[in-house]
């Protein structure tokens, strides 16, 4: 689960309540309904491989609906069950959060993607009216190879910790 919020740049309770039916493998997309983002917008996140690997895997355990079924019976994964892994990890002082500001942080300094891609990405509301008024496609082709290069770069980082995000 902590790979796959790691991967998509997305929010704790998007993956927490992502159910099986909202991945469409062949296309390797997951669209997330409105009522559970945060803009209260439609969201499709595009999935690189091994995002793609995490979902197949995570499938034939799905209950309830959800792709990452909780302790409880018809209930998601505990909200603090990500947060318990950093710190059974020794992570401690790392944020779930702050891999989305990871994330970021590698758009704006480590590839040529232009900020509003990773803005994107990341489902922030655009405060320019103007700017919302004209933007209507949600690029995600565009998107798709920008999370491919931060799939590959997660993957290179996976054995340190550079990757890891700090409480801010």
């Amino acid at each position: 689960m902590l790979h796959l919020l790691i991967l998509t740049a997305t929010r704790t309770n998007e993956v927490r309540f992502a159910r099986h039916e909202e991945f469409d493998l062949a296309a390797r997309a997951w669209s997330i309904p409105g009522d559970r983002t945060k803009s209260g917008r439609p969201l499709r996140v595009p999935l690189c491989d091994r995002a793609v690997e995490i979902v197949r895997s995570a499938l034939p355990k799905a209950m309830y609906g959800y792709l990452f079924p909780g302790c409880k019976e018809g209930r998601p994964l505990s909200n603090m069950a990500m947060l318990t892994l950093l710190r059974r990890m020794s992570r401690h002082g790392i944020t779930v959060h702050g891999f989305r500001s990871t994330f970021r942080d590698w758009v704006a300094e480590c590839t040529d993607y232009p900020d509003s891609l990773a803005e994107e990405a990341l489902a922030h509301v655009i405060v320019s009216q103007t700017v919302a008024a004209y933007r209507r496609r949600d690029q995600l082709e565009r998107r798709r190879l920008m999370m491919e290069d931060w799939g590959r770069y997660c993957a290179e980082k996976k054995e340190g910790t550079a990757m890891m995000a700090s409480a801010a």
